[in-house]
């Protein structure tokens, strides 16, 4: 999969790095979302449903194994939890994190394009990988 490229204006975020969210939030059989920019003046990502644990390389923790029901080239990846928002049901926690993305990344991104911010990239191990996490993911 090619390495998103990121707009010069693209913020840099803050927020997902810092989310304290454990492995045991999410169970397999959960409809996640994984927010990767903003269109049309709302967050937008890759919906996702939650397969099984397996382990995260790049951060070296318990993370999960998740189907793009699109398939594609990259049909399954493995995600660190602090990646992924319930899509399936309405968590605190999940509705908290979505709102400090919105609340800090929706003042500075206008427009009606799809926007994709380039915060992950999946590397050659399918492992879904946040940009504050490149430096485990050997980058």
């Amino acid at each position: 999969m090619p390495e998103p490229t990121r707009p010069a204006f693209a913020p840099a975020d803050t927020i997902t790095s810092d989310r304290d969210i454990t492995h045991a939030h999410f169970a397999a059989g959960d409809e996640i979302v994984v927010i990767k920019g903003v269109a049309d003046g709302e967050l937008w990502g890759d919906a996702m449903t939650v397969v099984a644990p397996s382990w995260h390389i790049p951060t070296d923790e318990d993370g999960w194994r998740v189907r793009n029901p699109l398939g594609g080239a990259q049909s399954f990846v493995t995600a660190h939890p602090r990646y992924l928002v319930h899509l399936s049901k309405r968590c605190p926690d999940c509705l908290i994190y979505l709102r400090a993305l919105e609340d800090y990344l929706l003042p500075k991104v206008v427009g009606a394009e799809q926007v994709d911010l380039g915060w992950y990239r999946v590397t050659d191990r399918g492992q879904l990988v946040h940009a504050s996490d490149a430096k485990a993911a050997g980058r």
